[in-house]
């Protein structure tokens, strides 16, 4: 018998979560308008939005990766801008800069910042890869503290605020990959793969008519931000804290608890933040599909996308043809419920 300790949703948390999941299938067909396909996809974003995480779109360029996020922004009222990253983009292009302008008094000059586009709701980091550490860090700073700084003052960046990068895994000259320390701040990596046979067909027939449907507005940002005071309420059983934390203990090679294959293939496995996301990714999706109680299959949805960038293999996994996605789901397959 497990011991779940935890007590139940207060009524209007309960309420709250009714209404997040009517909201989440109205989001999703309002979605299937522009996006045909990548259903898995999208749920994997909601969750990071209402997780308060970030998210690393992974993918070949063409599956609608751009299109899906501004949608997103569309039909939740918030306030997006699109940053693409080139070789030659500074930091100050991303967070602003300070300028020397004319004062009031004459003959007196004062700087005066301008925000960069970093100053959003939602910013989309358009193949991050593409632009060297130094820029790549002035993002990763503001997406870990919410703030800007520039000289003396610091900016606070408006609630809710989520960064949505895309990475193209194929293009790999001239490219400046996150290190791991780096890839650490985001939630989730979403592998965004090709659309089936029908998929595609409907997207010829969709795409090369005439315009673009409108979407209607479902959310405002005071909406999301309730929502995700009530994600973080969500009950949690003991059991599945300790599922959580022994899933992730397995998938170090250095622990006494991973098994002898783990430290045959892995270099380097996820820390305690890989724990934090799991129980929060968990969270999210129980909420979203309308449960007061987050379950292990919750976080078995969740554990991927969590996981995947968190884990390193080493040269004998890759000469094996062993990635990250076959070590998790054999973890999974191994860790006792």
């Amino acid at each position: 018998m497990h011991n779940q300790t935890t007590a139940a949703a207060p009524e209007a948390d309960v309420l709250a979560i009714d209404e997040l999941r009517a909201l989440n299938q109205r989001i999703c067909a309002e979605l299937r308008k522009v996006i045909i396909g990548q259903d898995e996809v999208i749920e994997k974003l909601l969750i990071c939005i209402f997780a308060r995480g970030h998210g690393l779109l992974m993918g070949v360029p063409g599956l609608a990766k751009t299109l899906l996020v501004h949608s997103l922004a569309d039909l939740m009222s918030l306030n997006f801008n699109r940053v693409q990253f080139t070789p030659d983009l500074m930091p100050s292009d991303i967070t602003g800069t300070e300028i020397l302008q004319e004062t009031d008094q004459p003959g007196r000059r004062a700087f005066e910042f301008v925000k960069g586009p970093i100053f959003a709701n939602i910013v989309l980091a358009d193949e991050i890869n593409r632009t060297p550490p130094k820029t790549q860090a002035a993002l990763l700073q503001a997406m870990q503290e919410q703030k800007v700084n520039s000289g003396k003052h610091s900016f606070t960046l408006d609630s809710p605020f989520f960064v949505l990068a895309t990475q193209n895994p194929i293009e790999q000259e001239g490219t400046y990959p996150l290190p791991e320390a780096q890839l650490d701040r985001f939630m989730f990596l979403i592998n965004v793969g090709y659309p089936s046979a029908a998929e595609e067909l409907q997207i010829a027939k969709a795409t090369t008519g005439g315009a673009m449907p409108t979407l209607n507005k479902l959310l405002s940002g005071p909406d999301i931000l309730r929502f995700q005071d009530v994600v973080r309420r969500v009950p949690v059983p003991d059991h599945v804290y300790e599922y959580v934390v022994q899933l992730v203990r397995r998938c170090r090679p250095g622990g006494d608890e991973s098994p002898d294959w783990v430290k045959k293939w892995v270099m380097w496995g996820p820390g305690p933040r890989a724990v934090q996301y799991l129980v929060l990714g968990a969270k999210a999706r129980a909420t979203l599909q309308g449960s007061y109680i987050v379950r292990l299959e919750d976080v078995h949805a969740v554990a991927e996308p969590v996981l995947a960038h968190r884990i390193l293999v080493n040269f004998h996994a890759e000469s094996e043809g062993v990635g990250s996605i076959e070590i998790i789901r054999r973890i999974i397959a191994e860790t006792a419920e």
